[in-house]
Formats: C-alpha cells, structure tokens, sequence
C-alpha cells in the first residue's frame, strides 16, 4: 500500500467520506467565528485585556467538566448519530444568534461570556459522541487511521478558516462571519442525514442491546471513573492532556496577544498567524494518519517538541519568525494530542468508551478553565512572550511526566485479572488492554 492510500484509507468507507466532507465545511466556519470573537473581544469589547479572552475560553470549556458525569453516558448510551444532530444544531443556532447581535451593533462583552457558556453545553455533549462516533463509522481495524484523518479536517480547516476570516472582518466586518459560521453547520447535518444507518457500527455493543440500555454491566456513571483508575497508563497520559491543555493550548491568547501588543498587527495578520500553526498542524495529522498504531514513546518526543517550539517562539525577534515558529509548534502540537486521542481510544474498552473519551475531553478542553484565565493574566501582568514561556514549562512537564512512567511506572504489577471483555470495566486488566507493540 502506498503511503498516500494508506494515509487516506478510512475514506474508503462510505459512511466516513460523507462525515469527512460535512465536517470540513463545518470545521472551516468555526475556526472563522472563533478567530473573529477573540478579535472583537480583545479588540473592541475588552480594550485589549487578554484576562477577557480568557474568560471566554473559560467559559466555552468550562461545562466539559460541570457536565461530565451525564456527557460521556450519554454518547454510551443514545444514538450518537441523532445526538450529534441535536449538538450540531444547537451550536448553529448559537452562531447564528451572536451574528444577528453583532450585525445589530449591540453586541456586549456580557453577550460573548453567555454565548460562550452555551456553545460550551452544545459542545459538552458534542465532543464525547463525536469521538466515538469515528468508530461506529469505521470499525476498529481503521479507528486510528480515522482519528488522525479527523485531525487533519479539523487543522484543514483551521489553515482556511482564520485567514478568511481576517479578510472578511477587514471587509464586513465580524458580524457576517458569526452569520456564515451558522450556515456552514447546515454540511454537517446534511452529511449525518445521508449516512446509511444500517452500515453504522457501535463498538462493543452486544447484538440486541438498545443504545440507551442503562445496564449495570458497563457500571453507570461511574463505570467510566472505575474503569480509568484500574489504567495507570491512561491516567499518565490523561495527566500530561491536562498540563498540555490547560497551560499549553491558549494559542487565541498567545497569538492575538503577541499579533496585537508585540507586533503590532491588524485582524489580518493575525488570523494569518493562526493559520500558519495550521500548517504545521495540518502536517503533523497527516503524518499520524499513516501510522497504523499510535506510540507512547512518540507522545513524549511531541511534547518536548512542543515545549521547545513554545519556548523559541517566545523569544521570537519578529512577526514571521513567530509565524514559522507557530508551524513548528502546530506539527508537535497535533503529533501530540492525534497520539494521546487514538492511544485511549484504542486501548479503551468499547463498553465504556463514550464515557473515557468525556474525561479525556473534559480534562483536554476544561483545563482552560484554570488555564486560560491564568495566562491571560501572565500576558497582561508580564508580557505575550512570559505567556507563551508558560506554555513552553507544561510541554516539559508532560514530557517529563511521560518518560518516567515509561521507565519506572509501567513496570509496576496489576492485581487485576488479565481480561478485559466488554460489560467488564470494574475488572479489566490494564495490562490486557494495552497493545503488544509497547
């Protein structure tokens, strides 16, 4: 197989091409909203206060951890096709709503925070079904390749996106890219609607069991936190998402800080920033694409690459060298969470996946939480450049954190049964499900 097919291999499946498809489009519009709302927010609702734009990132995150307990068990439980429909609309609508308020020139700081805190309920059970969804789609044999494909769509679009959207703000101003964002959501739900629901696969669901069966077997609501205390491997690697996550990725802060106050540039030039890391971004999915299997030892490597990119780019002496910089970031950045996503989806039980996968997001995306406000402080207290060395301190720490549970904590004995069969999370073995290759 050449390295181009077997890079695309998952768009073999028909259901997944229509996904692919529906989810670029969708992709490219919400990149346009969020880089014009960080604009407007730091530019002319806020007088340039970072602390706002962490705020809103706060607030567009928050409710993956408030929401937890019910997000992950309802992506293991419904139908997350029809589930994705609903989280897909509501988020259109919202898009929809900040546009006309923007359109109006009445939109306040007060306006963004709400509309921020629901696109975060939309999102909160959005996430876990999406990422579970992939493999209902494809199959186990593909999950991988299919995680790293959906990577790609998501950084295809964030090279687009932003730079559009820099352009559109120049010209129409933001208003128009909230409204164009909320029609791109119409390819998303037009591509759920086509799927062929028969060829739907849902992972280790025994034949008969309806999608919104609440047995006991797969352990509730806890079965999820149960089953992640029995994986000291998943918890390293959950642990390292989150000083990533929470510290790392705040690059709205980091580049429209250092675009504004440093540099001295407009929308455009920022949303060109921004599309820049995509690049980079947009590279490193790829390259994970044609892996068949993802590595912990690459996701220590990506993370020290992602601390020494930050750490460059911090010292940038200019606006393109930060820019390239921002590539080199965006190819460790997504090398580093496309290995983590497809290393606890693949090792995690099918039975209690929808439920692991709502952690992991909740402990990727709610760490801005704590996060975002506190290096939009760093960048308004000390400087844009402190904020991205920040960052540049959590990828060495995650690299850290990584080598030594490769060196010393995966050694250690389980006192669990060495199996690991659906409907069995409170008694699998992690050393059963870990894959052969480590």
């Amino acid at each position: 197989m050449s390295a181009i097919s077997a890079t695309f291999r998952s768009l073999s499946v028909p259901n997944y091409r229509i996904w692919f498809a529906g989810a670029l489009v969708s992709n490219t519009g919400t990149w346009m909203q969020r880089t014009a709302q960080d604009w407007i927010v730091l530019t002319q609702l806020s007088n340039d206060s970072a602390i706002a734009m962490g705020v809103v990132m706060a607030l567009q995150f928050g409710p993956q951890v408030l929401l937890l307990p019910v997000t992950g068990l309802a992506a293991d439980r419904f139908d997350r096709r029809k589930l994705l429909m609903t989280t897909q609309a509501a988020q259109g609508l919202l898009a929809l709503g900040l546009g006309l308020l923007t359109l109006a020139g009445i939109v306040q700081l007060w306006h963004v925070y709400l509309f921020a805190l629901l696109l975060g309920v939309a999102s909160a059970f959005d996430a876990p079904a999406r990422q579970t969804f992939v493999g209902d789609l494809v199959g186990a044999d593909l999950l991988g390749n299919a995680v790293a494909l959906n990577s790609a769509s998501f950084n295809s679009a964030r090279l687009i996106g932003p730079a559009v959207s820099g352009i559109l703000m120049a010209i129409v101003g933001a208003g128009w890219v909230f409204v164009i964002n909320a029609v791109t959501f119409i390819a998303v739900l037009f591509s759920l609607s086509q799927m062929k629901v028969e060829l739907l696969r849902r992972q280790g669901e025994p034949a008969g069991r309806r999608p919104d069966d609440s047995s006991a077997e797969t352990g509730g609501l806890i079965g999820g936190f149960r089953y992640l205390a029995s994986r000291r491997d998943l918890v390293a690697i959950m642990t390292m998402i989150f000083l990533v996550g929470t510290f790392g990725l705040n690059f709205p802060i980091f580049t429209a800080t250092m675009a504004n106050t440093v540099f001295h540039k407009g929308a455009g030039e920022y949303g060109l920033l921004t599309s820049m890391m995509a690049v980079g971004s947009l590279a490193g999915a790829l390259l994970s694409a044609q892996r068949d299997k993802p590595r912990r030892q690459l996701l220590i490597i990506a993370g020290a690459a992602f601390g020494l990119g930050c750490l460059v780019a911090a010292l940038s002496p200019g606006y393109i060298f930060y820019g390239v910089m921002l590539a080199f970031v965006g190819a460790a950045t997504q090398t580093f969470t496309t290995t983590a996503n497809g290393i606890v989806q693949m090792t995690s039980d099918p039975a209690v996946r929808g439920r692991v996968m709502a952690i992991y997001m909740a402990i990727f995306q709610g760490g801005t939480v704590i996060g975002a406000p506190i290096v939009g402080w760093v960048a308004d207290a000390f400087g844009p450049r402190w904020a991205v060395g920040v960052g540049s301190a959590a990828g060495f720490a995650a690299a850290g954190l990584g080598l030594a549970y490769l060196l010393h904590g995966r050694h250690r004995t389980d006192s669990h049964p060495a199996e690991c069969a659906p409907g069995q999370v409170s008694r699998c073995s992690p050393r059963a499900a870990e894959p052969a290759h480590r």
